[in-house]
């Protein structure tokens, strides 16, 4: 099928995009052919006005773990060992990959294109993946880890993680994973906000340098990159030091850490979404503890003063939602975009170029999606609103094309506690 978009602004991905009127976007089937002026001859294509609304690509979240709702967390509830015992469960494994399902087709819905998970239950997202693909199912473009690797007492051990105990066991491991043929490989480094056992000390390094060597070079061996959690200055020294691709989180970087970015020509994906309200809610909403939120705000500021040293040196920041922990919807990376304008200092124009030229780059899918151009994958959003002027524009999709496939007024059922609580935040 031959469309083109008429009437539309076009905002196109680029790092200085301006709104662009009088122009009309040339698609067939999943590609787009052409932008050309609107008094082009149109007569072999099916026309799609878009009524003076604006076009731009589709969102790419960079962190997704597919399994978790977002919803917050019961006070008293320790939800690693409650997604444990589920996963030992085989009725409530076949409900959980449905689950999957439908959150996927959440993020596409809510206007993401491409989601990049990091961490899921058994091989789920590669199976998800292939079921898109094949035209089995609605949903975004997948890029897919599946099970994580981590050791014992590690972040997400045992629910979302492999347990590695040797360096030879989380070689074992990545080559497990790449039987399902995933795009990459996650490793949990270091701790979290709920891992710490002592104030002021989150992200505590957990797996050892020697066995995130093995895991990168066999990895790499494959074909992989890798990502990993990482959320304190010396769980980034070790993981850069040792061969992983992008920083996922992120912490308080020196010289020594932003030399290492460079040297291994690494990125930083920043999470917001998920230190916001362990950091910022007030304790008696996020059922946080007084220790929980002092190493929140730790991680908070460590991500942001990650991606501004990163910035200001050149290395490449991506965004992602951390979808799944409590709070963080998979309907809301508009706020992901949002946190990274108020508490980075970036433009709304810079925002949105980094959730989609930037982020797709980043994600090694540079020449197939994330801006606007002849050649490009037509991924798209339409919105009523422009977002250089309000991000918060992107918060009402009112079109969504992925792959050439459009869908028109696409429906999301929100949370509306968990929005009443973040709109705060605004």
């Amino acid at each position: 099928m031959k469309y083109a978009y008429i009437n539309g602004i076009i905002l196109d991905g680029s790092e200085d995009m301006v709104p662009q009127k009088g122009k009309v976007i040339l698609t067939e089937n999943d590609k787009i052919l052409g932008i050309v002026d609107k008094d082009t001859d149109l007569n072999t294509y099916q026309k799609i006005d878009l009524k003076g609304k604006y076009i731009m690509p589709g969102l790419i979240n960079l962190h997704v773990h597919l399994p978790g709702s977002g919803k917050p967390v019961k006070e008293g509830v320790d939800n690693g060992e409650r997604i444990k015992k589920l996963a030992k469960n085989p009725i409530v494994l076949i409900a959980i990959k449905k689950i999957c399902e439908k959150y996927a087709k959440m993020e596409l819905m809510s206007g993401v294109t491409t989601i990049r998970t990091v961490g899921g239950a058994k091989n789920y997202d590669t199976e998800i993946r292939n079921k898109i693909n094949a035209g089995k199912m609605i949903g975004p473009r997948v890029l897919a880890s599946n099970y994580a690797i981590s050791v014992p007492d590690g972040h997400m051990a045992g629910s979302l993680a492999y347990i590695a105990n040797s360096a030879d066991e989380a070689v074992q491991y990545v080559r497990k994973i790449a039987e399902d043929h995933p795009d990459l490989i996650k490793l949990m480094i270091t701790g979290g906000v709920l891992d710490a056992k002592a104030k002021g000390e989150p992200g505590e390094l957990k797996m050892p340098a020697e066995y995130v060597k093995a895991a990168c070079e066999e990895a790499h061996h494959l074909g992989l990159k890798v990502a990993a959690h990482v959320e304190s200055p010396e769980g980034v020294r070790v993981a850069l030091e040792n061969g992983v691709d992008t920083i996922e989180h992120g912490a308080q970087p020196d010289e020594t850490i932003l030399s290492l970015f460079k040297e291994r020509h690494a990125c930083q994906v920043a999470t917001l979404s998920p230190a916001l309200p362990y950091a910022l809610f007030d304790r008696s909403i996020s059922h946080a503890t007084e220790m929980e939120q002092y190493n929140g705000n730790i991680v908070f500021e460590g991500i942001i003063n990650c991606a501004k040293a990163c910035l200001e040196n050149d290395i490449p920041v991506g965004l992602g939602t951390d979808t799944g922990c409590p709070y963080v919807t998979h309907y809301d990376m508009w706020r992901e975009l949002y946190y990274f304008h108020k508490y980075c200092d970036v433009s709304n124009t810079f925002a949105l170029y980094t959730a989609t030229k930037r982020n797709a780059q980043i994600a090694g899918i540079g020449n197939i999606t994330g801006s606007i151009e002849p050649g490009k994958c037509a991924d798209f959003v339409v919105t009523a609103n422009n977002p250089l002027d309000d991000l918060s524009a992107l918060r009402d999709i009112e079109m969504v094309v992925t792959q050439g496939k459009i869908i028109d007024q696409p429906k999301v059922k929100k949370d509306p506690v968990i929005e009443q609580e973040l709109d705060k935040f605004l």
